[in-house]
């Protein structure tokens, strides 16, 4: 199975994607709306397609990314029915199966944190997306949006800790950069809840833990309720001058044969040597030399109301040119993926100055 887990650091969020090699379906487990560039990057470059977005429960500490994610892929968006959301597909409930390729996710209700939260265990139970039910060495808070200590207790027992000692608990927090622990571990070690721990130890515990309220409170319960769905305003914002993808790496790119049709709009900035420039690939009509190297000290000579699109020989040079000139503060610019190699190979118009 292919398993990334992924870091939102304002947050402190695990989002957590799973995907089936054979037939490239994928789930992804508690998005974060601002890291939906980050996530579809490496699904697409994973050659990965959701076929379910799903929410552990209603977030109170950051907007999912569920309504982004099913605008790419159509993915069904999965959530715990007791909610009433606007936007869900699938209404969680306990018992519930979801299969991705040779995989499955089995839905355990786990409510206590609040009255919605769901357990996603894989079918041979090795491992277990908690949510903000069982932490690594903690649990979910349980003092607003129907959290109830009691029933918490009851939710871990019976829920999490009845799954087998190996069974890999990954949660959907942590605080402190703990990425997995076990269910043997959280039934030895868990300060909480685990060794002889009994339900008024836990009820104390957690009734005196005095914590703030969530710093996005405000905004994220209205939108989970929504599923992320944004404004107008947000949508529109969206429009680009380009196709751009950005890659994992975050570097913003343009397919060559798109820039090749559209070389009018657009500055090229080539970022090779001088030599390079009039070599064996030659260069693209029209581009601006400057080499990578001499880049940040000559920024001030790039003045264009047109998009940036830089280029190399190899896509590599250049992708560290978007991120100079990004850092300089234009906004509008993109990386030519294979650079002038790809170029050459898919017999792109414009080329000038090449050796044959």
């Amino acid at each position: 199975m292919i398993f990334r887990q992924l870091f939102d650091a304002v947050s402190s969020t695990y989002t957590y994607i799973l995907g089936c090699e054979s037939s490239r379906e994928a789930v992804v487990i508690d998005s974060v709306f601002e890291q939906h560039q980050r996530d579809t990057a490496l699904l697409r470059e994973l050659n990965l397609r959701v076929k379910y977005s799903l929410d552990t429960h209603v977030h109170a500490d950051h907007v999912t990314g569920a309504w982004r994610l099913k605008q790419v892929y159509n993915a069904p968006i999965v959530l715990s029915g007791e909610y009433h959301a606007q936007c869900v597909d699938i209404a969680a409930t306990d018992g519930m199966v979801l299969s991705f390729g040779n995989y499955a996710l089995a839905v355990r209700a786990t409510p206590g944190h609040t009255n919605g939260c769901v357990t996603y265990v894989m079918s041979d139970k090795s491992m277990a997306f908690t949510g903000d039910c069982l932490l690594i060495r903690g649990a979910g808070r349980t003092d607003f949006q129907s959290g109830d200590v009691h029933t918490m207790w009851q939710s871990i027992r019976s829920q999490i800790f009845s799954l087998p000692d190996h069974c890999l608990i990954y949660p959907g927090h942590d605080y402190l950069g703990r990425t997995v622990s076990t269910v043997a571990e959280e039934k030895r070690f868990n300060p909480r809840i685990g060794g002889d721990a009994r339900e008024e130890d836990f009820v104390g515990y957690m009734q005196n833990l005095g914590l703030p309220h969530p710093k996005q409170l405000a905004i994220a319960l209205p939108a989970n309720l929504q599923c992320g769905q944004p404004s107008d305003d947000f949508t529109r914002a969206q429009v680009t001058w380009g196709p751009v993808t950005v890659t994992f790496a975050g570097i913003p790119e343009l397919e060559p044969d798109w820039v090749a049709r559209h070389l009018e709009d657009l500055y090229v900035l080539d970022v090779r040597s001088l030599q390079e420039f009039n070599g064996e690939l030659g260069h693209i009509q029209g581009a601006t030399l400057i080499p990578l190297d001499e880049l940040r000290a000559r920024i001030q000579e790039i003045k264009t109301e047109k998009p940036i699109v830089t280029v190399c020989q190899s896509g590599k040079r250049s992708a560290m040119a978007t991120q100079i000139l990004q850092s300089a503060g234009f906004d509008r610019v993109a990386n030519i993926p294979g650079g002038l190699i790809h170029w050459s190979r898919l017999a792109l118009p414009a080329l000038v100055g090449g050796l044959s």
